[in-house]
């Protein structure tokens, strides 16, 4: 090996793999999530995972699938794996992470992937690591496989608003409901169900044995400033924390401040930034 080289990893990286996500196991929960349920076996992680070394050290990653996911990265490696990221194409319809490591990125593929159809810049990361800060929901439970039928539509109508594309689009259903199903039989979806209506949702994306990430929040419209959200958010905090991971996070769009208040009073507090740059 040279003494700075980028290839892609297997499995028997997944150790030193891991070793760098624990150097800050929150912000990288996805991608330590992902090793460890594919083992960085390329049969099973659907795409591929790139190591940078440095004298023989790991010292930055790259996951690369479905999501384009910097880990660890300083400038330097940020715009390696995106100079690499170039010349082989694009493969991710997302790249996502902690802001100035995706700027960095972006900077390195340099137009090579084309316009993307948007950028969302100084996302609050947040997380907590204690009790909710209010009463939780308690209407507020883990849903089962019988919740699927009136689930699914909340969920759908979710990823339509906040995404600005329906997961339905382009023979997408099956997949999104495989999905919606998975999260279900892991004991990571959790609702308020009244009169067969959704009235508050949210879902753990990934987690690991430091954190878990939180996804898919979701209020209907007619029924939001009520306080259905906060409230709700404190039953996650409660369940997630309890049976789960100890750390809950979660991060958003700069722009919603009435979530980001939900989040806060429930708990949360901005622990660093992301970006998200969607194709």
């Amino acid at each position: 090996m040279s003494s700075d080289e980028i290839r892609v990893l297997g499995v028997l990286d997944l150790h030193e793999f891991l070793q760098l996500t624990a150097r800050d196991p929150v912000p990288n929960v996805f991608v330590e999530h992902r090793a460890r349920t594919t083992r960085l076996d390329p049969r099973w992680l659907g795409g591929e995972v790139w190591g940078r070394f440095v004298a023989d050290e790991m010292v930055a990653a790259c996951h690369v699938g479905a999501n384009l996911v910097p880990v660890q990265c300083d400038p330097e490696s940020a715009l390696a794996f995106g100079a690499r990221a170039a010349r082989l194409g694009r493969r991710s319809s997302t790249v996502v992470g902690p802001d100035e490591a995706v700027a960095c990125l972006w900077e390195g593929i340099d137009g090579a992937w084309g316009t993307p159809r948007e950028e969302r810049w100084g996302q609050p990361h947040l997380e907590t690591d204690r009790p909710p800060a209010i009463e939780p929901d308690p209407q507020v439970r883990v849903t089962t496989p019988d919740d699927l039928g009136v689930l699914y539509p909340a969920c759908v109508a979710m990823y339509t608003e906040e995404v600005g594309v329906s997961p339905e689009a382009t023979g997408g259903t099956d997949l999104y409901r495989a999905r919606v199903q998975q999260l279900i039989s892991r004991g990571w979806s959790f609702a308020r169900i009244e009169d067969g209506r959704v009235v508050f949702k949210a879902e753990v994306a990934c987690a690991t044995p430091s954190a878990a990430q939180v996804q898919g929040v979701y209020v209907p419209e007619d029924l939001r400033g009520q306080g259905l959200a906060t409230r709700g958010m404190a039953a996650v905090i409660e369940h997630v924390r309890r049976d789960i991971a100890p750390v809950v996070s979660l991060y958003l769009n700069d722009w919603n401040h009435a979530a980001r208040t939900a989040y806060e009073r429930a708990g949360f507090v901005e622990s660093g930034r992301f970006a998200t740059i969607m194709f």
